[in-house]
């Protein structure tokens, strides 16, 4: 593991025994949450050159996963986590029919297409979803007569928190495979790729498939967390913010969005509580996105790369 992962995993792990307030606490869950979304897409995007913008169907369908099972049907809330994975796997399974044998725009077109579709499924089928009004009131967390509801957030963190391990650790082994040095492949020289040998639907499948996982289970622990499932995860809102993340922190870097992650969640969340500022937060982001990828196409994650390269030959 890279000691500066080890350090800031390390610091995570402590940091609930010395920051007491249950907001600030509630301020890291999201972010653990926007982190799995952002790193999960770069992997589709950013090593399997999939402009896609499914990725927040495949959240919101963990959302309505756990509020469904959890609420109508009775399922356990922490079982619910892994079955939003199965579902968004799923889900990924049934956009990628099509997309495995599209280009550039014409992916854009499906998957946004889709999260439409989603969206007006969800609206329509109000008598199982709650339509516009969404599902409230959601079952929380228990493990047995410990409850996760009364603790000021403590046992959510970590939840959150692991979550967002498992998937840095996933996404990490995944593109330092074989796997993922074909999907590289694929991105950078798809007739090469082609010749040696690399299926290019069967790759760009996989891919998709994989990167669902887990924003499916980062959305059900949202729905139980929150104890709320609205159509609002699908709004163009929250997938401008979570590309933002992915183009900022730096695409086929896997660590990078989770760096941007933490820190525009925080920008725009401190730019909501300053006084005159709320209405600019999201412009803002914005135009820094536009700065990166006008100066530096390769995000945060190269320009850190490029100043310890340029510290080393100095030393």
């Amino acid at each position: 593991m890279d000691w500066k992962l080890a350090a800031g995993l390390g610091v995570l792990l402590i940091l609930p025994f010395f920051v007491t307030d249950s907001y600030t606490r509630h301020l890291f869950i999201l972010a653990f949450v926007y982190a799995i979304l952002a790193s999960n897409w770069d992997l589709s995007l950013g090593y399997a050159g999939l402009f896609n913008f499914g990725h927040i169907a495949f959240f919101a369908t963990g959302v309505y996963t756990a509020a469904i099972a959890a609420k109508t049907l009775g399922v356990s809330p922490m079982l619910t986590i892994p079955l939003g994975g199965a579902t968004a796997a799923l889900t990924a399974l049934i956009v990628a029919a099509p997309v495995a044998r599209l280009k550039g725009i014409y992916v854009v077109l499906v998957t946004f297409a889709f999260s439409q579709v989603l969206l007006q499924l969800i609206l329509s089928q109000s008598h199982i979803t709650g339509g516009a009004e969404g599902m409230v009131r959601i079952p929380a967390l228990q493990i047995g007569d410990y409850k996760f509801i009364r603790d000021f957030k403590f046992g959510y963190y970590y939840v959150a928190l692991g979550l967002l391990v498992l998937s840095t650790f996933y996404l990490l082994w995944l593109t330092r495979s074989p796997f993922g040095k074909s999907l590289l492949a694929l991105r950078d020289n798809e007739e090469y790729a082609g010749a040696r040998g690399i299926s290019i639907m069967r790759a760009r499948v996989l891919a998709l498939v994989a990167s669902a996982i887990f924003p499916g289970m980062a959305g059900s622990f949202f729905a139980i967390y929150l104890r709320v499932a609205s159509p609002e995860v699908l709004g163009f809102g929250t997938l401008s913010l979570v590309l933002s993340m992915v183009l900022i922190g730096g695409i086929a870097t896997i660590t990078g969005p989770i760096f941007a992650a933490f820190a525009i969640f925080f920008a725009t969340e401190t730019l909501a509580g300053t006084r005159g500022m709320e209405e600019f937060r999201f412009i803002i982001v914005a135009v820094a996105m536009i700065l990166v990828l006008r100066f530096a196409p390769g995000g945060l994650a190269r320009i850190l790369q490029v100043f310890q390269f340029k510290k080393n030959r100095v030393l």
